[in-house]
């Protein structure tokens, strides 16, 4: 017998369950507004392991009541160790802040399991629902209806993706599809039992089409990442399906000039603890000039900027959404109403404030990380050389400079 699903209403309606979605269901919960996240996997998503987060993402934590609980279990970095790349050695070492410009920066690496628990135990009970893939959105006047995959049908006020690179909600709005920036990318958690004993530092080796690097999360847990150009590697994907060891044994070939501590990183990571992605990203101009707010429907996260991992700023960019997009909902839907107003208008208003707000921010995070990219692995004897007076002279500049910037608290 077939089982017969009612409309279920909801005022805000946000479309997964990543750091973007649940930290935004956090900044409306800190507001005293209730919102429902739909998650498509049967628990939370933990993977991708670890990621950096700076200050800017650091002041988002904290605006939403969570920075001190992170601080406690991640270690902040101090600057980078520079490998050459001819010989695999760390021959130079550059703070980050070498100038003193700016002065309280925070850079810490975090595992992915631990922030997304950390928000999740601070919701409402009931505020994400797990196996709840969106199959079509609707129009029902002024509201939007969100079809499921299990036939259940939710009525919204606003409508928020937060489903990632591939985001329905993005498509609905009319976005174009994130486009392939020709390159991948292989990281990795490893644990160290009787502790790592690494630096609080980037460890860093960069060239030859390849970008490879680690750092501590905390005294016994490192993260590595490495970015690289597919066509080194022909059908290397299809392989690395059936027998993931063969990117393990890829990442080793590119880093075999290096200490033995940095090979160890890789060589003693569970075949578990690590992935593989495609790095795509939004075309710039498609976040400046394509629809990112339309009515009560928005997108926030991966779903409005992907960008490639080189200045550590997808996560934290995601966290500035949230506590803006919460404020500006927050300004919407609390604030006294004159008779006249409307709430759809005051919805409308308050998404674009938030697009505003963030447009030209993602313009830029994208545009910079993709040169940063460009820079750190092209090939050639002139990019080496400018690699070199580039990052001794700009790098930590641009990685500090991009994340010196306040999201602001959730009320102003």
């Amino acid at each position: 017998m077939e089982e017969n699903h009612g409309e279920e209403d909801v005022d805000i309606l946000i479309v997964g369950a990543g750091l973007a979605g649940l930290t935004t269901a956090l900044s409306l919960h800190r507001l005293g507004l209730r919102s429902l996240v739909l998650e498509s996997s049967e628990s939370l998503r933990i993977t991708g392991f670890a990621l950096t987060l700076w200050t800017n993402a650091w002041r988002a934590l904290d605006a939403v009541g969570i920075g001190n609980t992170l601080r406690q279990t991640s270690t902040q970095m101090k600057g980078f160790k520079i490998a050459s790349p001819d010989t695999g050695l760390f021959t130079s070492e550059q703070a980050l802040d070498k100038d003193g410009k700016f002065e309280g920066y925070e850079s810490r690496c975090v595992r992915r399991k631990d922030l997304l628990e950390t928000i999740v135990k601070e919701l409402p009970p009931g505020t994400i629902r797990y196996s709840s893939k969106v199959a079509a959105i609707d129009e029902l006047g002024r509201f939007k209806l969100v079809h499921l995959a299990d036939g259940s049908i939710l009525k919204t006020k606003v409508l928020i993706g937060c489903d990632g690179v591939n985001s329905v909600v993005a498509k609905w709005l009319g976005l174009e599809t994130p486009v392939s920036v020709g390159r991948s990318a292989i990281r990795g958690l490893v644990e160290f039992p009787d502790g790592s004993s690494f630096d609080p530092m980037f460890h860093v080796n960069f060239g030859g089409g390849v970008r490879f690097g680690f750092l501590p999360v905390d005294d016994k847990t490192v993260y590595w990442f490495c970015t690289f150009t597919p066509s080194q590697v022909p059908t290397y994907e299809e392989d690395w399906q059936v027998n993931p060891i063969k990117m393990k044994q890829f990442v080793l070939s590119r880093i075999n000039k290096m200490p033995q501590e940095a090979q160890d990183v890789v060589e003693k990571t569970t075949l578990s603890s690590i992935s593989y992605a495609q790095l795509k990203f939004r075309l710039p101009w498609n976040v400046l000039l394509g629809n990112i707010v339309k009515d009560n429907v928005c997108v926030a996260g991966d779903a409005l900027h992907p960008m490639t991992p080189d200045i550590g700023q997808g996560g934290c960019s995601s966290l500035e959404d949230s506590v803006v997009l919460g404020r500006c909902l927050g300004e919407a839907l609390l604030k006294k109403p004159k008779e006249e107003d409307d709430e759809f208008e005051r919805i409308k208003k308050g998404l674009e404030k938030y697009g505003k707000e963030r447009r030209w921010r993602s313009f830029s995070l994208i545009s910079v990380a993709y040169c940063v990219g460009f820079m750190q692995e092209s090939k050639g004897k002139f990019m080496s050389f400018l690699r070199k007076v580039w990052f001794s002279s700009y790098t930590p500049r641009a990685f500090l400079k991009m994340a010196n910037f306040d999201c602001g608290n959730l009320v102003c």
